[in-house]
């Protein structure tokens, strides 16, 4: 299916699944960061690879990105993408909570393992509601990568590799904000389902 074929019907199924993930990633990140992480309402939106650099701010914006790949009933790219000072800030909370202090002076190598673990909560908690909403466990991901770079750097990189197994770009905006820091931590999740795999979905959720 095209984009402009998904009747809003399939977009209401679509935005239910997407609220509950991002509600479970919520969910994993407070207990991760061992401190409340309240979520805003998320905004989901279907577009064409092509035209994901479109939703997104100024190309020249720096940005921190973890991607993985999704294995088995719904196989998907995945892709968390932040500002570079929304992803330090929440680097920085989880040696707080872990460590005591906010890790600024540790090797890049270590920070970005702390993102690379954050990352994969993030995604492997939102997968795993939609794995429940399919009534299947047989989703896994690979290990997570890190980049940092311009957004039209990573964006350029998301068109051209991730295309290469689907057209459609599952966008899914939200704010988390830790609520003893006091500080808003927004991000983007970017799902890129293979081919037939939202047609799955929503045969699943019976509304196709």
């Amino acid at each position: 299916m095209e984009y402009t074929d998904f009747s809003p019907l399939h977009l209401d199924a679509i935005r239910e699944v997407v609220n509950i993930g991002a509600g479970n990633a919520a969910t994993a990140l407070s207990d991760m960061l061992a401190q409340p992480v309240d979520m805003g309402v998320p905004r989901v939106e279907l577009v064409s690879i092509y035209e994901v650099s479109e939703h997104f701010g100024p190309p020249e914006d720096l940005v921190a990105a973890v991607y993985t790949h999704a294995e088995g009933a719904f196989p998907c790219n995945l892709i968390f993408i932040q500002d570079e000072e929304a992803a330090q800030g929440m680097v920085d909370a989880m040696f707080v909570s872990r460590m005591d202090t906010d890790g600024r002076d540790f090797p890049q190598e270590m920070r970005d393992s702390a993102l690379s673990e954050l990352g994969n909560i993030i995604l492997s908690s939102f997968l795993n509601a939609v794995s429940r909403m399919i009534g299947s466990d047989s989703l896994s991901i690979s290990v997570p990568g890190v980049a940092h770079d311009m957004l039209g750097a990573i964006l350029e990189f998301v068109a051209s590799i991730f295309a290469q197994s689907g057209e459609l770009a599952l966008l899914v905006n939200t704010t988390l904000k830790l609520e003893q820091e006091g500080a808003d931590i927004k991000g983007n999740i970017m799902m890129v389902p293979d081919p037939g795999a939202l047609e799955i979905l929503l045969s699943k959720l019976g509304v196709l």
